[in-house]
């Protein structure tokens, strides 16, 4: 039974996913943001209870995948394409917020064929990405000023640009816990939960760019410390 329990864990990821698209559609964006933090949860702990038990399979990885495309590549278009709706009166100009969509895909079919991102990702993950999409209709909703077709179109080239980007970011995963080898993981992860629990939504566009300045200066230092070692 146990080699079930990853892939159902990531079905339970797709299923959130596709309610998510649905709350999106039907302007429900807190619901849409529950489902995108529920995908998230199953995603992370498909992988762990993969490597755990010891089931690791091909079928598991491409389903993953193929999860992640609604719930990280759909659902964040879907959410662009409802805000545009707002911003014109074209009836095609919102359909521009499913460019995000074909790039979360491209980004994904990068992963899976791309030896270099066993631990760390090149480009920004698709999660990642989703979770500062889903910030736009709240910190809109508090800013109106911001509602603005251009700067919505702008967002949507950026993402598109960073998922499939060279930019190398750390992944989460520890080969060890101390403190010198990921000292900028565990400040990512402080800043990152000071700044939700004070700023809620408005924090995650702030988060975004940390995670970019935070790995640059991880591998920034690990590349310095490889370059101490082979001098000694």
């Amino acid at each position: 039974m146990k080699k079930y329990i990853p892939n159902s864990i990531t079905s339970l990821n797709l299923f959130s996913g596709c309610i998510g698209v649905v709350m999106a559609l039907q302007g429900n964006y807190l619901m849409a943001f529950y489902c995108v933090l529920a995908s998230g949860i199953f995603d992370f702990f498909d992988g762990m209870s993969a490597r755990a038990l010891h089931v690791k399979s091909l079928i598991g990885k491409e389903l993953d995948s193929l999860a992640d495309v609604i719930s990280f590549g759909f659902l964040p278009g879907t959410i662009m394409f409802m805000l545009l709706k707002d911003t014109t009166e074209s009836d095609y100009l919102p359909y521009l917020g499913y460019v995000m969509t074909v790039f979360s895909a491209l980004r994904l079919a990068k992963f899976n064929i791309d030896t270099r991102q066993t631990t760390d990702f090149i480009g920004v993950n698709t999660p990642m990405n989703t979770f500062f999409i889903i910030s736009l209709p709240f910190i809109i909703h508090d800013y109106p000023a911001l509602k603005n077709m251009y700067l919505l179109l702008g967002i949507v080239a950026v993402c598109s640009f960073l998922l499939v980007s060279e930019i190398k970011l750390f992944s989460m995963k520890l080969n060890s816990l101390a403190w010198s080898a990921n000292k900028y993981k565990y400040l990512f992860l402080l800043i990152s939960l000071v700044l939700i629990l004070t700023l809620k939504f408005l924090a995650l566009p702030i988060v975004l760019v940390l995670y970019i300045v935070f790995s640059f200066l991880h591998f920034a230092a690990e590349k310095s410390y490889a370059s101490t070692k082979e001098v000694e």
